[in-house]
């Protein structure tokens, strides 16, 4: 079975003999299917009235367990945004009424943001969407070279993860 990367390829060797073009027969798929991937996670999102970046937010928020509230700071880890970035998307949430704002019981001067019910149900929802437009990405293969998938991803963007700061 071909695919447009291996016509890439074929052509780059043609034309640039002196070149090795061997990683763009990885990378260019892992990008291409990055494409797909986000075009999924869109779709997914807006069954739901949401935003990748909102999913992002709501779903950070989810994962930290019950009574699912994190401090302004901690989202900004998990998330990968300024500080400025996530208190605009802080009041955006809690204008829907996806989150709330409380005080911090441990910091006078500090907040908590909290998920509201609705936030819950929508990132829950929209997570199972996602899921479902993943397995359908993923369907052309079995557990086990899933599985092989993942171990080889992970080798690739573990450095990337664990740089400080």
């Amino acid at each position: 079975m071909e695919d447009e990367v291996d016509r890439l390829v074929a052509a780059w060797r043609r034309e640039r003999p002196d070149l090795d073009v061997e990683p763009l027969e990885v990378l260019s798929r892992v990008s291409r299917l990055a494409r797909h991937l986000d075009r999924a996670r869109r779709l997914a999102f807006a069954e739901h009235s949401l935003e990748p970046w909102e999913f992002d937010v709501l779903t950070a928020l989810r994962r930290a367990g019950t009574p699912y509230q994190l401090s302004p700071g901690q989202l900004l880890t998990q998330t990968l945004v300024t500080s400025g970035t996530m208190t605009n998307r802080i009041d955006r949430l809690a204008q829907k009424s996806l989150v709330e704002r409380l005080p911090d019981p441990s910091d006078r001067r500090g907040v908590l943001v909290r998920l509201t019910d609705e936030g819950q149900d929508r990132a829950d929802q929209a997570l199972a969407g996602l899921l479902a437009q993943e397995r359908a990405i993923l369907a052309e293969l079995s557990r086990a070279q899933r599985g092989e998938l993942a171990g080889l991803l992970r080798q690739l963007t573990a450095p990337f993860d664990n740089i400080p700061g």
